[in-house]
């Protein structure tokens, strides 16, 4: 990060801060410049993916073109290469979209496990209830 600056530079900046800002203000400083430094680099980041991302899509693009005009035959590796993965990345975006009727169908359907407590409470419910019925209503 600090190519250029070295240990002596970053001391005398470091010096002229605590005189310039003095001790109280100069720990804020620092921590809001940090924070500008470091949005920038994810900022600078976030460009460099995006771009990365534009040209390979472009090389996906162009590789598709050549593929097309060999006639989807006799294709070199690379080309290959690509067309498979042009196929898997269109695979991967229809497959959440396919809904298999078969397999809802045949799925045995899961009843919930009943646990101590739900026990419990079915008991005092029907104790409660034969309370209740064997008192008379007046």
């Amino acid at each position: 990060m600090f190519d250029g600056i070295g240990f002596m530079e970053l001391l005398l900046i470091g010096i002229l801060g605590l005189v310039v800002l003095g001790p109280e203000r100069l720990p804020v400083a620092v921590r809001s410049i940090t924070g500008w430094i470091r949005a920038m680099k994810r900022m600078a980041n976030s460009v460099k993916d995006e771009l990365e991302q534009e040209l390979q899509i472009e090389q996906l693009h162009s590789d598709l073109k050549k593929a097309e005009n060999k006639g989807l035959s006799n294709l070199s590796p690379e080309l290959q290469q690509s067309i498979d993965q042009l196929k898997e990345a269109a695979q991967s975006v229809n497959r959440p979209y396919q809904v298999d009727d078969d397999s809802s169908a045949t799925t045995p359907s899961i009843k919930p496990k009943s646990t101590a407590s739900d026990t419990q409470e079915t008991s005092s419910k029907s104790a409660d209830n034969s309370e209740t019925s064997s008192k008379p209503n007046g």
